[in-house]
């Protein structure tokens, strides 16, 4: 996985959803009615809402919140315009950060997403400056346990169209093109595999550790901070969280 593994950061992502799941699901709602908006009402033919919805279900959002989600993208409950905005900061210690919002206040989420960065030691990077740390991918995260065939996975996720297979402490770690990450879940999940994670994302090229207690602390309370806010949809960075965190 490039020397990357995504099971720390998995964990530790994990923890936060389990604390904070009703704003989880304020998120996911977002998610699905923007790609109802953007694809229509039908998973079976719209591949952003099939993804929302199944992120959704892994969260153990209930399905009257998703219909409800669905319904709303489709105008038939009122609707709210959200908008996808995109910013790039650096982080204490020079960590990129990249942040993905959906707004109905395009002013409110920049004076937030300005004023928890200038709090916690960040700065404003110009459009570009660090998305190209980054790689779009999808990936795709198995716990390990003794129905898995490590073997048998590998060959199926490469058969499938996966660029890269990786074997962890923890499970296993599928990357795909985004192109292909729909094929390669939906042949997995076909097979009756279970993910930990599946979804699309960016992987930074090379993580940075860093050794400033300051910066540390400081460091995570912005992402707490972050994903506090409901306008924040995902947070990536190229931070090696410790870990102990």
């Amino acid at each position: 996985m490039a020397g990357h593994s995504k099971w720390n950061n998995i964990k530790h992502k994990k923890g936060k959803e389990d604390a904070k799941r009703a704003k989880i699901f304020t998120k996911l709602g977002r998610y699905i009615m923007v790609a109802v908006r953007d694809g229509g009402p039908d998973p079976d033919f719209n591949p952003a809402l099939k993804a929302a919805i199944e992120k959704a279900k892994a969260a153990n959002m209930p399905n009257e919140n998703i219909e409800r989600a669905i319904k709303k993208g489709a105008g038939e409950l009122g609707s709210d315009s959200f908008e996808e905005i995109v910013y790039e900061w650096y982080g204490p210690g020079g960590i990129a950060v990249i942040v993905q919002c959906l707004t109905d206040n395009r002013n409110r989420t920049a004076s937030d997403i300005r004023h928890y960065f200038d709090k916690y030691g960040g700065n404003l990077g110009q459009s570009g400056c660090v998305t190209f740390m980054f790689d779009k991918k999808g990936v795709i995260a198995i716990e390990r346990n003794d129905s898995v065939d490590e073997d048998e996975l590998a060959m199926l996720a490469i058969d499938l169209g996966a660029e890269d297979f990786s074997s962890e402490d923890e499970g296993f770690e599928i990357i795909t093109s985004p192109e292909n990450f729909n094929e390669v879940r939906d042949g997995l999940a076909e097979k009756g595999y279970s993910f930990a994670m599946a979804e699309i994302t960016y992987l930074p090229q090379n993580t940075v550790s860093l050794s400033d207690p300051e910066d540390i602390k400081n460091m995570e309370k912005l992402i707490e901070m972050l994903e506090d806010n409901d306008d924040v949809q995902e947070v990536y960075h190229n931070w090696e969280i410790p870990e102990e965190e």
